[in-house]
């Protein structure tokens, strides 16, 4: 399968899925579970910040489409894709995966901690971003911060769920030809 394919196959199955299942699921009104933005963390690292930034405002404006949002998710989406460069290379040595892999991945990433840590701070930013977009206030900062932490939480164990289930083959690759 090209690419082009994958990405576009990825990306219409992270908006289904959260459209069409998760959006139908009422774990309570603290708790909301999203996965669809794990398609911006599972581009390539070799991709560009403004091509990033660009694919999440396409893939925000059309889980804000479905949603009858005026912008939340793509506010949120757009706030990962540029802060993902920084945390990768914060968590990646200069001469790490992401000149020897595609993606981000436990593998890639060398392990179950980075690939936690990475995971999990742009989940809670990407959390925190959208329900004070929500929100518009800081009126009651226990409900939005347990709200952000619960639905953290959730979504960052549904990102490990679909990492084990949906494991992505990644080759090695070498500098030799």
């Amino acid at each position: 399968m090209s690419t082009l394919l994958k990405y576009i196959f990825r990306f219409a199955m992270f908006i289904g899925v959260q459209v069409f299942v998760l959006d139908k699921v009422h774990v309570h009104q603290m708790v909301t579970p999203y996965i669809y933005f794990l398609f911006i963390l599972w581009l390539p690292f070799n991709m560009g910040r403004t091509q990033q930034m660009l694919i999440a405002f396409a893939l925000g404006i059309t889980l804000d489409s479905f949603r009858h949002h005026p912008g939340f998710h793509t506010a949120a989406c757009v706030m990962i894709a540029y802060i993902r460069p920084y945390l990768i290379n914060l968590l990646i040595p200069q001469e790490g995966a992401d000149s020897n892999y595609d993606e981000p991945s436990f593998k890639s990433m060398g392990g179950i901690a980075p690939y936690l840590i990475f995971t999990g701070v742009l989940t809670f930013i990407h959390h925190s971003w959208l329900f004070l977009l929500e929100a518009w206030q800081f009126g009651n900062i226990w409900y939005f911060l347990v709200k952000t932490l619960l639905s953290s939480v959730l979504s960052l164990l549904l990102i490990i769920i679909t990492e084990l289930m949906f494991a992505r083959k990644q080759k090695f690759r070498t500098n030799t030809v």
